[in-house]
């Protein structure tokens, strides 16, 4: 983000759940500026600045004068402010010569749009996501997509798999702390998120789904059983799930289907962005994995390094691999998770890396210690520690 506030002058549109740590990367760049302006629509001073219009805040900060020339103005959770795709337009036409912008949203910014004038052209989308292994052991941005292997101590792995990648119940690390910290999310979410940008007003059944969803982690999804559990609709099941992607609560992948006889053409897998919230040890493994995985690939696309995909392999016959990861367009490695190393590498592994042609296949195990290789060096399926693979990524 600080190379592109430097560099580029379109708007930096910072997305992610909430209390990922938005706003605490959004103040990192006040570094950059003798005149960083944070507002929050949240606050209520700050939100009779903001309806005043954009002169206001002008005004107030001087960012008229010759010396805001290097000003950056963040605009926190504007998305609540029914016209802020007007509002930042105009803001941004009128000074993005001199002045840069930071918007933050805990929904998708592209998610409500108008039939007026679009944002396209204005901004680059940023994506923050949790807490992760390689994060955890570096901050500086890598030049190539694959970071050497780096040991991390298994105790912070092991935190980091319990209590999610969230900045606070992962650094206060207590059950206690976590479960009012997750109670509390999760009743912001719906009643202040959903409940004001949407408009769903049976937030009780919402969230009855959403707990369902905790038990459908890394299985297929089947629409029907869960329109059934929840007593609504199989259209406003799927609506729904897509609202819950739309606010950061869950994400899905798609099958590959490209050259696979007999695949899977419909149903997709969901996975949490909290996996602290998954009980079932295997689930919580598999959905650590495609968090990581979805990580890398949003980073690798928002830096412009290519367009990438997350999928996974499953055909008629029941052969299935967890993740496919494609890199324009093109299988570039697979992965299946396994909690223990006491079995052999997956015979699906040999045929789906056969069909697809892709370059990795890789069998990751969470039972293994850290080991000093390089996972890529490999063209053949092969057994990988999980702390090893997952600290070349993102």
């Amino acid at each position: 983000m600080d190379e592109h506030l430097v560099n580029d002058r379109q708007m930096v549109f910072l997305a992610g759940p909430r209390q990922v740590g938005k706003t605490t990367v959004s103040k990192t760049a006040s570094e950059l500026t003798d005149q960083f302006v944070y507002l929050n629509w949240d606050y209520l001073e700050d939100q009779q600045l903001i309806v005043q219009g954009p002169q206001a805040i002008v005004n107030k900060f001087g960012l008229d004068s010759a010396r805001a020339r290097k000003a950056i103005v963040t605009l926190d959770e504007i998305h609540k402010y029914k016209p802020w795709r007007n509002y930042v337009k105009g803001f941004y036409d009128k000074y993005c010569e001199t002045v840069r912008f930071i918007v933050t949203g805990s929904a998708k910014l592209d998610v409500y749009r108008t039939t007026g004038d679009s944002l396209m052209g204005r901004y680059f989308p940023y994506r923050v996501h949790p807490l992760s292994v390689a994060e955890l052991l570096r901050s500086t941005i890598y030049e190539t997509e694959i970071r050497p292997a780096t040991e991390l101590s298994t105790d912070i792995f092991n935190t980091l798999v319990e209590f999610g990648g969230f900045p606070e119940p992962f650094s206060k690390q207590t059950k206690a702390f976590y479960q009012r910290w997750s109670k509390l999310r999760l009743e912001q979410l719906f009643h202040i998120d959903i409940r004001e940008l949407t408009r769903i007003h049976e937030i009780s059944q919402m969230k009855l789904l959403a707990s369902l969803l905790k038990n459908q982690v890394s299985a297929l999804l089947n629409h029907t059983k869960l329109s059934q559990l929840s007593q609504v609709s199989l259209k406003t099941i799927q609506s729904w799930i897509k609202t819950l992607e739309s606010f950061y609560f869950c994400f899905t992948i798609q099958p590959w289907t490209t050259n696979i006889t007999r695949s899977l053409l419909k149903q997709p897998k969901l996975y949490l962005w909290d996996w602290g919230m998954i009980e079932d040890t295997g689930r919580k493994y598999e959905n650590i994995v495609a968090s990581h995985l979805l990580k890398a690939i949003h980073l690798w696309e928002d830096r412009g390094m290519g367009e990438y995909g997350l999928y996974f392999l499953r055909d008629k016959d029941k052969r299935e691999v967890d993740f496919l990861v494609t890199k324009n367009s093109k299988p570039w490695f697979l992965v299946e998770v396994k909690s223990s190393n006491n079995q052999s590498i997956s015979e699906h592994l040999y045929y789906f890396q056969e069909l697809t042609q892709a370059p990795h296949a890789f069998q990751v195990v969470f039972n293994l210690p850290y080991q000093e290789i390089n996972c890529f060096d490999y063209f053949k399926p092969v057994i990988v520690p999980a702390i090893t693979f997952l600290s070349q990524l993102v």
